[in-house]
């Protein structure tokens, strides 16, 4: 399903515009790394790329996740 969403006018290129959706997306714990990567329109490799290069871990865990771990040790 493609979903057309308009801006107010910014200094972003579509491509900027995405690329910050997926962050922000894949950071909440929204969408799945994959997810993301197709959100930002790049390979998953790519996308971990450009996430380490802005300093971002590709790889979520939340407290959800650590005391369920804890749970299962």
């Amino acid at each position: 399903m493609t979903q057309v969403i308009e801006f107010p006018d910014m200094n972003l290129s579509p491509e900027e515009i995405k690329m910050t959706l997926a962050e922000s997306l894949l950071q909440q714990g929204s969408v799945s790394l994959g997810k993301a990567a197709e959100i930002a329109g790049y390979s998953e490799r790519t996308f971990v790329d450009l996430l380490l290069k802005k300093g971002i871990s590709p790889i979520t865990y939340n407290l959800d996740n650590l005391e369920e771990d804890i749970k299962n040790a």
